[in-house]
This record gives structure tokens, sequence and C-alpha cells, in this order.
């Protein structure tokens, strides 16, 4: 019988072959989905896909993108996000 914590589908099934010959299933952490932007809701590039655990391990830099609104807003948006602030600036002036 398997481990009471692994009873749960929140664990990932893999099943893996062993050298003997035999298929034995090994429980995993799924993993969460990847980041979106909130904007055009595109997939942001340069955020890894791990859980709060692993990303606590990580360093910032290996965290997200380092650009103004990295890790937020795909880069798409945030050009457009930019023109619009440079636009709101030279209308003050």
């Amino acid at each position: 019988m398997v481990a009471p914590r692994y009873r749960s589908r929140s664990k990932r099934r893999v099943f893996v072959k062993t050298p003997g010959g035999k298929t034995v299933i090994h429980y995993k952490v799924r993993k969460p989905k990847m980041g979106t932007c909130p904007v055009t809701g595109q997939t942001l590039k340069g955020v890894p896909r791990e859980n709060t655990a692993t990303m606590r391990t990580l360093a910032k830099s290996k965290k997200r993108p380092q650009r103004p609104y990295g890790g937020v807003l795909s880069s798409k948006a945030m050009r457009r996000v930019a023109i619009n602030e440079a636009r709101v600036l030279s209308q003050l002036e």
C-alpha cells in the first residue's frame, strides 16, 4: 500500500521503469502554471515555472528579467507602458 501522503491527486504520478524491468510509480509535486501578463495575456518569458519552496532558494536575478516591470508585464506591454509614460511626461513640460 502506498503511503497516505501520496494518495492524493495533487501529486503527479510518474511511471518509471526500473533496471529489473518492473514499472513503478514515483509521486512528484506538480508544477504551477506559467506566469501571464495581466495586460496582453501572454506567458512571461524569463520567469521560472517552479513552486514557492524552490523559488525561495533562487537568486533574485534568476526569478525575473532585469528590466522595468520584469516578471510582471510582458515585454510588449512594458514597451507600451514606457511609451505612454514618456508621452505624459512630454505633455507636462
